[in-house]
């Protein structure tokens, strides 16, 4: 349900509104407005009758249903956009953000190399993998926390924001401690132990699409995060599995749109994994700027013919830089800026 407050309720009646929210055994969710205060009112569904009665405390304008099931991720509850600040970088509102790096952590040389590409080539955050779910256990699994050091070194050289996978709830802490933002990925989606492990933390969470789920199921999979009080949640569109054999994944650009009507959070895309092919990461990149996309991340590589994971969807710097460059003008185009 939606508390609705009259414009200027006074902070004991918004307070008493929260008191009686808890004690029908909802968890209050404030948003405070210049005008008026809003109250999600988040629980068990079946007793949600009881929440009309909030209706006749003082200061209440109105009680309205959550039509949606995802509640705190939808628009139905907050109106405006989110924007997620990571050090002076702005994820959402006017800005688009490309994130660019390596699929995994290699070693020192590769890591500080690529950085210091993709953010001469204007890229605002880094990507790199230490922990690495693989399809074969014979994979390359990653660096870990040495790749998580590699990554800190990049940073402070740099002066890019780190975003890293997390696989396990009992790895968040670490992950943590390096990461400016936590990914879950695709595999990973509708882990909901870890999704509720990352709802604990002060820290963004960019939540990957499932292989295989849908539009609504990812947006559940952000309720679980949300719900658990971190709010800084980014979604990103990388790709379903379908019957197409010419590409890795097929990328579902409809989904950035359908995402910004039904919620508040910024949307990203990543043309690298959703495609799996080195040539079509620009035009897919192009596209999802002209679909509202708020921001991409792309794999980079400075050798991409000798990595170890995702070689052939990785672009070289020199292709990044260029198609950095291709960029400003769709970005511009969409009233937005890099």
């Amino acid at each position: 349900m939606i508390i609705v407050m009259q414009k200027r309720a006074a902070e004991e009646q918004v307070n008493r509104v929260f008191e009686r929210i808890k004690a029908l055994g909802y968890k209050p969710h404030p948003i405070y407005g210049v005008e008026r205060t809003v109250i999600g009112a988040i629980g068990d569904e079946r007793g949600k009758v009881r929440l009309q009665s909030l209706e006749s405390m003082p200061g209440v304008e109105k009680v309205v249903p959550i039509l949606q099931p995802f509640k705190l991720a939808g628009r139905e509850l907050k109106k405006d956009p989110t924007i997620i600040e990571v050090e002076d970088v702005r994820i959402g509102g006017d800005r688009f953000v490309v994130i660019a790096g390596p699929c995994s952590v290699e070693n020192r040389e590769q890591i500080l190399q690529t950085a210091a590409a993709v953010k001469k080539a204007g890229a605002k955050l880094l990507r790199g993998g230490a922990f690495k779910p693989r399809t074969s256990p014979y994979s390359f699994q990653g660096l870990q926390e040495e790749g998580l050091h590699l990554l800190a070194q990049a940073r402070e050289e740099t002066g890019l924001p780190v975003v890293t996978e997390v696989l396990a709830p009992e790895d968040v802490p670490l992950v943590a401690q390096y990461a400016d933002i936590l990914q879950i990925g695709a595999r990973n989606m509708m882990n909901f132990v870890l999704l509720k492990r990352v709802g604990h933390i002060d820290k963004p969470v960019l939540l990957k699409r499932g292989m295989m789920a849908t539009v609504k199921e990812l947006l559940m999979s952000a309720e679980y995060i949300i719900s658990e009080g971190n709010q800084q949640v980014i979604l990103c569109e990388r790709g379903i599995r379908t019957f197409e054999e010419y590409t890795r994944n097929t990328l579902d650009l409809s989904a950035v749109p359908m995402l910004k009507q039904l919620s508040h959070l910024p949307v990203i895309v990543d043309p690298s994994h959703g495609c799996g092919v080195r040539s079509l990461v620009a035009p897919m990149a192009k596209a999802a700027v002209a679909a509202g996309a708020d921001g991409l991340m792309i794999e980079v590589h400075p050798h991409p013919q000798d990595a170890y994971s995702d070689g052939p969807q990785s672009l070289p710097p020199d292709e990044f830089e260029r198609l950095m460059h291709q960029l400003k003008g769709y970005v511009t185009l969409e009233g937005r800026h890099l």
